[in-house]
């Protein structure tokens, strides 16, 4: 299969495409593959550094308000369609991918009225702008969230779930051990994580929280994203941890830890949800409210409506309703075992497996 792929801006498009890309290549391994995105996205360094043939072009949002940047927009987007039909014409694909983000818009577009084989993933509960814009061009979506269904025209859509969950489903088993961190391999452990950069409200919530952490059975790691470490670092200068508490700035190859996580409290990405649900972890859920149509509450809500997860709110989130949530879970190994099950039902562990079927299918569609 000759498979282009776009999608880009965040982590969340770029790495279920990586995923579907993995598999793809141990099942169909003759398959070529062509990745294009951002001039200035996270895809400039991640999709090179997994081997992978990366194009770039310039892309914008538009903005909500009234702007003459979105002359612009409308300019730059009608340039990148131009180039993406170029793109297209020497790849010469046999089906193109859209995996989110402003780029993907203007790459399947120029594919439809190529009349190449299109598909479009959707990672969240809630459907963005640039996949609703493509909805009525392509020839199948794939959804991850039952929620998303009713936002796209029904006779294209097939739910799939999230090619990041077959990734990590692997990670059954885990030779990493805890000492690695100075901490104990027989105590429970909770797992704190706000995102590679780091999330100010939890950092702050944590940092307040850290004082009666000490004083608990279990054990927390709690990373603060790389750039924020050491702000956190001077605001526990005057606070003495105890030897259940580590703080690091990021955690490396968190699927190879997450196996042994007792739980975890983290965003409400699609990738988290993906990872968490594909592994079985209990999480409390703290979804980020910059992002767009709230969708992180409503990926969230998915966990919590089958007892897979707790939520906080970030606008009732502090160091006294932390501690409740980490409590209510961490001194329950019942609950614990309740909700690792209810999260693996939530899981797609063959999500990789159906969205190759639905490229299947588009091909199919043209021949």
């Amino acid at each position: 299969m000759r498979l282009l792929v776009s999608g880009g801006g965040t982590g969340g498009h770029i790495y279920p495409a990586l995923a579907l890309i993995e598999r793809l290549k141990q099942v169909e391994p003759d398959t070529e593959v062509l990745y294009v995105g951002t001039t200035r996205g996270l895809e400039n360094k991640i999709v090179p550094d997994a081997g992978i043939k990366l194009e770039t072009m310039q892309m914008q949002g538009f903005k909500r308000s009234l702007s003459l940047d979105n002359f612009k927009t409308v300019y730059l987007f009608l340039k990148s369609v131009h180039h993406a039909k170029k793109i297209i014409r020497d790849f010469k694909p046999d089906v193109v991918l859209g995996t989110g983000g402003y780029v993907s818009g203007a790459v399947l577009y120029a594919a439809a009225k190529h009349h190449v084989p299109t598909v479009i993933h959707e990672q969240n509960s809630v459907v963005g702008v640039t996949n609703k814009f493509l909805s009525r061009y392509v020839d199948q979506i794939a959804i991850a969230f039952e929620a998303a269904r009713s936002q796209f025209p029904a006779a294209k859509v097939t739910m799939v779930g999230n090619p990041r969950a077959q990734q990590v489903a692997a990670q059954t088993h885990s030779d990493f051990s805890w000492t690695e961190y100075g901490l104990k391999d027989e105590v429970p452990t909770l797992m704190i994580f706000g995102g590679s950069q780091g999330a100010p409200k939890i950092n702050q919530t944590v940092v307040d929280a850290i004082p009666e952490f000490n004083k608990r059975d279990y054990q927390v790691l709690f990373a603060t994203g790389q750039k924020r470490y050491e702000h956190v670092k001077e605001q526990l200068k005057d606070v003495k941890l105890g030897a259940n508490v580590k703080v690091v700035p990021y955690i490396k190859d968190m699927p190879a830890k997450m196996p042994k996580v007792a739980a975890l409290v983290s965003r409400a990405g699609a990738t988290t949800i993906a990872e968490v649900t594909a592994l079985g972890v209990p999480t409390i859920l703290i979804p980020s409210p910059y992002v767009t149509a709230n969708h992180q509450v409503k990926n969230a809500q998915a966990l919590v409506r089958k007892n897979a997860g707790l939520m906080i709110t970030e606008d009732r989130l502090d160091a006294r309703s932390l501690l409740v949530q980490a409590d209510k879970i961490m001194q329950n190994a019942d609950l614990r075992a309740e909700m690792a099950a209810a999260a693996k039902k939530l899981g797609k562990p063959d999500a990789a497996d159906h969205l190759i079927k639905v490229l299947h299918a588009a091909i199919d569609e043209h021949q």
